[in-house]
């Protein structure tokens, strides 16, 4: 008799650990999550903001405007957890009125004159491994909007 009851209870401790059942031992309501699949992740979340600042730094970095860029709007996040965390975002840009010699501020103005408006949809992938502190841009692909 202890034999099953033991089995029972390693079973249900092993679907709980894969995410099958949640802690009530009811199942989930949403799809399985696959181990190291993409899922959704909330923009509020303080891994998906500096992935963003970094990936946002990297291209104004990259870019032969003379004009910073900031973001006008967070598309889509998600994550997949590796041996890190990769960061998926799809994001759209718009050119400010700050230049590169001065500071990168996040309340800068966007431009409103129609010849020095400019706008582009990227998508942008983030390795970050927060344990040994390191971040690296490891795609980068935009258009203009």
């Amino acid at each position: 008799m202890a034999v099953p009851l033991r089995a029972s209870l390693l079973l249900l401790a092993a679907l709980a650990l894969a995410g099958i059942l949640s802690p009530a031992g009811a199942a989930n309501a949403g799809p399985p999550r696959l181990m190291g699949g993409i899922m959704d992740a909330d923009e509020n979340e303080q891994g998906v903001q500096r992935a963003l600042d970094f990936a946002i730094s990297e291209y104004n970095k990259a870019s032969n405007d003379k004009f910073h860029s900031r973001l006008v709007q967070l598309v889509r996040a998600r994550k997949q957890i590796v041996s890190g965390v990769k960061y998926y975002l799809d994001v759209e840009l718009g050119r400010t009125t700050c230049t590169k010699s001065q500071p990168n501020l996040t309340t800068c103005p966007f431009h409103d004159q129609p010849q020095l408006k400019k706008k582009a949809m990227c998508s942008f992938q983030v390795y970050t491994v927060p344990w040994l502190e390191t971040t690296s841009l490891i795609k980068s692909s935009c258009q203009s909007a």
